[in-house]
């Protein structure tokens, strides 16, 4: 086994000693990124000089590093995939890519790495895309600090900003991605963590995942998408410290919960949204220092949501905290700051003295009439709540938060 070892290590020094650097340009004896891969040897670097390259279908199937220098372009012509990446230890670091071909049967990327690991994908910018970084059965990688705009109008002719399909420990970090369908897409991918990035002004999703287990999100920022973040299908999914913000629309979400089990949403802010959360089919979450504000609904609790545990968050100013359409309750709300209420602290240790009843009757009524939103300021809606917060009848009568904060939670 030791000697096996040291066999290995002998390997890769010898591989990293005859290593040489491989210049391209347009002047240069290499004048296209597809001669110099033919030509290098496995761990050679090859750098682009500043110029414009117009190549597509560029397949990379030896471990190598292609480094861009001030930028070059490859440009695809709208011809199909640009860069196709088929082999181990491969890194592309400093092109600017455009004009990435349009398909309805095939899904052409700016850059896509297929059956591969340990890949480094950074300081790229991608422009004129379908797909931007397309990530296919492969593992042990990093997408970072790139820059991807697309010109996508509809759903239907446009792709997504960076994609996992069946991948595993992947990370994605401070990447910036507008203009494109869904601005992060995963789907049977596990062990991944996305980090730091900002996806906005996207047609559909700022995030879509499904079938995806043991991710972590954390210091994202999703703004005004169209459809806002989708959680699908998943288990043991963590939140941290993201930003869900106007998203605006009828069908529109700061985030969508469903059939999510076992997961954390822990310092997240969901502000200027149709709804903050939506959670439909969705068990034994723990919501925890969250901050919701001036959302139109705060949280919407659909069927099949159980044992929930909602701690410590702020509802600041929405037009409604709480939405159910059940009269049963499996959750748990407790010392949570909630700006509508308006009971008292006698003993002056913090907590509100009188239960809060974050479900308002009304909030029940629109979501079976919507047309009724336009008497939201009415008096006759405030009688009614009051009302049913007195002797409730059509709303959960066990939703209560016991222990109500008077202040708002700092942490």
């Amino acid at each position: 086994m030791k000697h096996s070892f040291i066999f290995i290590v002998v390997v890769l020094l010898t591989n990293l000693a005859i290593a040489q650097a491989i210049e391209v340009c347009i002047t240069c004896p290499i004048s296209t990124l597809k001669e110099a891969i033919t030509q290098a040897n496995d761990f050679d670097t090859i750098i682009v000089k500043k110029g414009t390259y117009k190549e597509h279908s560029v397949l990379v199937d030896k471990p190598l590093t292609i480094l861009g220098e001030n930028y070059p372009v490859i440009d695809g012509e709208l011809k199909g995939e640009i860069i196709t990446i088929k082999s181990d230890n491969v890194t592309v670091d400093g092109l600017f890519i455009i004009n990435v071909g349009t398909s309805y049967t095939e899904d052409y990327a700016a850059i896509r790495v297929k059956n591969s690991k340990n890949f480094l994908i950074q300081n790229l910018v991608l422009e004129k895309l379908f797909f931007g970084i397309y990530i296919e059965k492969s593992r042990d990688g990093k997408v970072f600090h790139n820059k991807i705009i697309g010109d996508a109008i509809e759903e239907y002719n446009s792709g997504n900003g960076i994609q996992l399909w069946y991948s595993k420990h992947v990370e994605i970090e401070h990447n910036f991605i507008q203009h494109v369908r869904d601005g992060i897409y995963l789907e049977f991918s596990d062990d991944c963590l996305i980090k730091n990035n900002v996806s906005e002004l996207n047609v559909r999703y700022g995030l879509h995942f499904m079938f995806s287990n043991d991710d972590t999100y954390q210091d994202n920022t999703f703004e005004n998408n169209g459809a806002g973040v989708a959680v699908m299908f998943s288990k043991r999914i963590k939140m941290y410290n993201n930003i869900f913000k106007e998203n605006w629309g009828t069908a529109s979400y700061g985030m969508l919960l469903k059939e999510i089990n076992d997961a954390e949403i822990i310092g997240n802010t969901f502000e200027d949204n149709t709804i903050g959360i939506n959670i439909e089919g969705s068990n034994r979450i723990i919501y925890k220092h969250n901050n919701f504000k001036n959302n139109g609904w705060a949280i919407k609790v659909k069927g099949a949501c159980y044992a929930n545990s909602f701690l410590e968050n702020n509802f600041l100013y929405n037009s409604f905290d709480i939405a159910y359409n059940s009269n049963v309750n499996d959750n748990i709300f407790n010392k949570n700051y909630w700006s509508n209420y308006t009971g008292y602290d006698l003993d002056k240790n913090g907590i509100g003295d009188v239960p809060y009843r974050p479900v308002k009757l009304f909030s029940y009524i629109v979501n079976r009439t919507p047309e009724t939103i336009i008497l939201l300021r009415s008096m006759f809606i405030d009688i009614i709540d009051f009302s049913e917060k007195v002797s409730p009848v059509f709303t959960p009568d066990n939703l209560l938060d016991n222990n109500p904060r008077i202040k708002k939670i700092t942490w």
